[in-house]
């Protein structure tokens, strides 16, 4: 499956349409080919600020998204590299706080395809190594870097020596690459571990954390399973952490979903396990509470979209790819919206993804799913997906595009666009809510 990206910039777009050209299409996984492009580039990767590595099915973005307002709470200039982008391709890269700039990122780009136009790198690989470069050149005291896919041959695990590796929520995903049970999945995640670095973990099912464990003994890494050398929970709206340190007395996060307050806790818990950056538990209260991080159960108050559904709706957007994702979303679902309007779903999913166990988690309580395409993605389409919802008990049709689904609402609604971070950012680009 291609990546795709587009920019306003022209100097952007040109380093775009070059990097479609030049990159293969699909997700390549390994090491040779970034490692051979950095070598070129004089291995950024050798000057970056303490670096911590973040892998996971879920969670992964939303805990990165703690920690940098975490540390930058406690007065620290942090790099941060995330996929995908929702709208803009800048905003993978944020360099010392701040989206790269248009005039840097064409530069960056230019400069990466014209040293490595023979290595056929991934997109997902010249981006990591634009990362790289900006970062580099840039200084800071930190430096976050989200895993892309998987973990073990992942171009970010390039990294030799990360201050703290972790892995947040698992859940089956990627089979294609990463392994069909979540055994599997979980070794592949855990394939960032490094000798004498800590990994800090979730709590697992036990056949996925038998498998982190191996993986972690393997490579010599310093394991710091939650349940084990720390733990978390929710009591009275506050998160009580508790690890070797002592405890922790902090607030829930204002991003909504009982999994926040998880990446919230991972958060901590990867800081609090590290010995060269310094945040205070005061830092990481603030940092909780100012986190944001878009279309992870995004309302949206205003827009071009919110506008075309009828008065007293709502209008929801969250990126969820995959069942675990969507049970989270059906949970939030059920205990925080009434049946004071009835939920509607607006969904697509790419060719590589089980719209079943996308949809299964709403039966009994959406109202109806209309389909829609993912433009310029390999995704499913709308008829088939129509055809899956019906086979579940939805009331459902199948539509051309976002406008034509939301057409067809014509009563108060509660509205929630999902299925694909892909789909979640061309609603926000259509509603004019673009990330910063």
């Amino acid at each position: 499956m291609a990546d795709f990206a587009r920019s306003e910039s022209p100097a952007v777009q040109a380093q775009l349409n070059r990097l479609a050209k030049l990159s293969p299409a699909g997700d390549r996984l390994g090491l040779e080919r970034i490692s051979e492009l950095l070598d070129r580039l004089r291995r950024p990767e050798d000057r970056l600020p303490p670096v911590i590595h973040i892998a996971g099915t879920n969670g992964k973005g939303s805990t990165c998204a703690f920690l940098r307002t975490m540390l930058e709470a406690a007065g620290l200039r942090v790099h941060l590299f995330t996929s995908p982008h929702l709208v803009r391709f800048n905003e993978r890269i944020r360099v010392a706080g701040k989206l790269i700039g248009d005039e840097d990122l064409s530069r960056l780009l230019e400069r990466v395809l014209n040293t490595g136009a023979d290595i056929q790198a991934s997109f997902f690989e010249v981006t990591t190594a634009v990362a790289l470069l900006a970062f580099a050149e840039t200084a800071a005291d930190a430096c976050i870097l989200e895993v892309g896919l998987g973990g073990r041959l992942d171009a970010t695990n390039i990294i030799e020596h990360p201050l703290v590796c972790a892995i947040a929520g698992l859940g089956i995903d990627h089979t294609n690459w990463l392994g069909r049970s979540l055994a599997e999945i979980a070794g592949e995640k855990a394939g960032i571990a490094k000798r004498g670095v800590p990994l800090v973990t979730q709590r697992y099912p036990a056949q996925a954390a038998q498998r982190v464990q191996q993986m972690a003994e393997k490579a010599g890494a310093l394991w710091i399973a939650r349940g084990a050398l720390w733990d978390a929970r929710v009591i009275r709206d506050r998160i009580r952490y508790q690890d070797r340190h002592g405890r922790l007395d902090l607030p829930q996060p204002r991003l909504p979903g009982r999994h926040q307050a998880d990446n919230a806790a991972l958060a901590v818990a990867i800081l609090r396990h590290q010995d060269r950056l310094q945040v205070p538990p005061e830092a990481m209260a603030e940092g909780i509470q100012a986190a944001s991080w878009p279309a992870r159960l995004q309302k949206l108050e205003a827009g071009a979209l919110v506008d075309r559904l009828p008065r007293g709706s709502e209008l929801w957007v969250d990126g969820a790819h995959n069942g675990a994702a969507a049970r989270e979303i059906a949970d939030y679902a059920s205990r925080h919206w009434g049946c004071a309007l009835p939920l509607v779903l607006i969904f697509a999913a790419l060719k590589t993804k089980d719209p079943k166990s996308l949809l299964r988690p709403f039966t009994g309580m959406a109202s109806a799913v209309h389909t829609l395409p993912i433009p310029d993605h390999e995704s499913r389409l709308p008829e088939e997906l129509a055809e899956l919802s019906e086979e579940l008990g939805f009331e459902t049709t199948a539509n051309h595009d976002l406008y034509e689904a939301l057409g067809h609402i014509r009563d108060p609604a509660r509205v929630m666009i999902f299925g694909s971070l892909y789909l979640a950012g061309q609603a926000l680009q259509a509603n004019g809510t673009i990330p910063d």
